[in-house]
């Protein structure tokens, strides 16, 4: 089998996982006790915000009083349109709630996930090269440590310091206070956002980039004694381009996956840190949704990352061929 073959197998793989998927969403939510949208339209109804058109609507879209397997195919009709539906909290339309949000927690975590992986994977080189030295043990230590210490904790530390002792940079949110778009240039609220961006991105850069070095120095140290590392230094190939185009590139097929995944990920967003800094993105998004008891945004939520995450499994496996031609796709 080609590659053509095997990215058409994998392509119906997708369909029928992604499938399972919507099924399992659907199912783990109608599990739950009570009906929250039922809850919702009655409340709604009640304070005059549904009128009787839209309220049959509704329940006509959500197949409200019919039978389970009718609101299963209800439910995979939406999916299959991304219509979402609407979120019981504020009543707009929880996909234009999430292409709103979306774009905050992309710049974040983009920003953090990049660098952490930069940071990371450099480091984790030199750590795996210098191996036994204390230049490794305190990569490791240090590591260890960050990694192991509460993300909320690393927040407010940060918080205290460079917030409210230095009163280097807000306190929170995705713009100062009293900053008015409408009033600024492009330059002045690309400014103002970056001044709100770095502290988060700060937090989740020193929670997540240990995890990256102890994963590059254990995939390093697993390639660094073999045959055609001795022969490329026995070659006079400078110890630069032994370790990063010969090691490091033998060695990336797990830190493939893990960048894959992190990229899948990325949507998702980071509920904890989103949560300390106040910054309106995916992930305080879903904080809300969990205390409203929000199901439409949680529905979505899990269904738009569980699609990134398939779809991220599948461009990582893509990639393998690239990097290992040993690889045969079959």
């Amino acid at each position: 089998m080609g590659l053509k073959g095997y990215v058409c197998k994998r392509i119906v793989y997708m369909l029928v996982l992604t499938f399972l998927v919507a099924s399992f969403n659907f199912i783990l939510f109608n599990m739950l006790p009570g009906s929250p949208l039922e809850q919702f339209m009655v409340k709604a109804a009640g304070a005059g915000r549904l009128t009787p058109e839209t309220l049959a609507s509704l329940k006509e879209k959500f197949g409200i009083g019919k039978p389970l397997h009718e609101k299963y195919f209800l439910y995979v009709r939406n999916m299959i349109l991304w219509d979402f539906g609407e979120s019981y909290a504020g009543g707009a339309s929880v996909k234009a709630t999430i292409m709103d949000r979306l774009p905050n927690t992309l710049l974040l975590m983009g920003i953090s996930s990049m660098l952490a992986i930069i940071v990371g994977v450099l480091l984790g080189v030199i750590a795996a090269y210098k191996r036994g030295s204390f230049l490794d043990t305190a990569t490791v230590t240090t590591s260890l440590g960050l990694y192991a210490i509460p993300i909320f904790w690393i927040g407010w530390l940060i918080l205290s310091v460079f917030a409210v002792q230095l009163d280097w940079f807000p306190v929170g949110r995705i713009l100062p206070p009293g900053f008015k778009p409408a009033d600024a240039n492009i330059f002045e609220y690309m400014a103002a956002r970056l001044q709100c961006l770095v502290l988060p991105a700060f937090t989740l850069f020193l929670f997540s980039f240990g995890g990256w070095i102890l994963l590059t120095r254990a995939c390093v140290l697993e390639t660094i004694t073999e045959d055609y590392v001795v022969t490329a230094r026995a070659k006079g190939l400078k110890e630069r381009t032994v370790l990063f185009k010969h090691v490091l590139k033998n060695a990336s097929l797990p830190l493939v996956t893990s960048v894959a995944l992190t990229f899948g990920f990325l949507i998702s967003g980071a509920i904890i840190t989103e949560t300390v800094f106040a910054y309106g993105g995916m992930g305080m998004l879903v904080w809300d949704a969990i205390i409203n008891v929000d199901t439409p945004v949680l529905q979505a939520f899990f269904y738009v990352i569980a699609l990134l995450v398939i779809i991220a499994n599948f461009l990582a496996d893509l990639i393998y061929g690239v990097i290992d031609p040993r690889i045969k796709y079959g």
